[in-house]
């Protein structure tokens, strides 16, 4: 019998677009758990995560992705994480498995989901730095030995991806047709949109830099 997956999706004012991620994960035969972490949202994002049916972890206050989804590690009760951001836009049953099965299978030590087909700004992004894409199937292990990196917020990705070359991990490349996001700009207007995408530029950059061990 194979090991189930607990889903982490790290959440902030994600009401709108949050919906179908979780649908199609709670209906996925592979995931036993789909845990929302509510990063101080102030709108409706728990009520409508936990009305379909996930556990909702909040802790009043925005804290980062990083600490969003490290808080929901400790949480997660299967040794197999599937990370997923929240505003994701056609996701399916099928990236899912792809994502999962190399881990699950012991293909891999973990994959990584790039963006392809969907979006040409997406593809892009995905295309010239994909190691920053939040779409992984990892250890539940490997996230927590990350402790003590819970204010890297979006620096996360580029964490993850350091370590895993540092432990010489396999990781596994899964292509996600068709799927694409929300863009920030989208979802809070032009203006605060761009400044909320500077300010990830800078978690992401602080982190290339940040070379301390654990």
């Amino acid at each position: 019998m194979l090991k189930k997956v607990s889903v982490l999706i790290p959440a902030y004012n994600e009401e709108i677009g949050i919906s179908s991620v979780v649908k199609t994960c709670l209906n996925n035969r592979n995931i036993s758990e789909v845990v929302v972490i509510d990063d101080g949202s102030n709108d409706l994002t728990s009520y409508v995560a936990r009305n379909l049916g996930a556990t909702v972890l909040s802790y009043g206050s925005n804290r980062g992705k990083a600490h969003a989804l490290l808080f929901g590690s400790q949480y997660a009760k299967n040794e197999t994480l599937l990370l997923l951001d929240a505003d994701l836009i056609g996701l399916t049953d099928q990236h899912i498995n792809d994502l999962v099965n190399p881990v699950l299978y012991g293909e891999a030590d973990s994959t990584i989901g790039l963006f392809t087909g969907g979006r040409f700004k997406t593809d892009l992004a995905h295309a010239i730095t994909p190691n920053l894409s939040g779409q992984r199937c990892i250890g539940r292990e490997f996230m927590l030995s990350l402790a003590s990196y819970a204010t890297a917020r979006f620096g996360i990705e580029v964490v993850i991806t350091r370590h895993q070359i540092k432990e010489n991990k396999i990781v596994k490349k899964v292509p996600l047709e068709n799927v694409t996001h929300i863009m920030k700009e989208e979802k809070t207007g032009r203006e605060k949109g761009f400044f909320n995408r500077m300010q990830m530029y800078v978690d992401i950059l602080k982190n290339v830099f940040n070379r301390r061990k654990l």
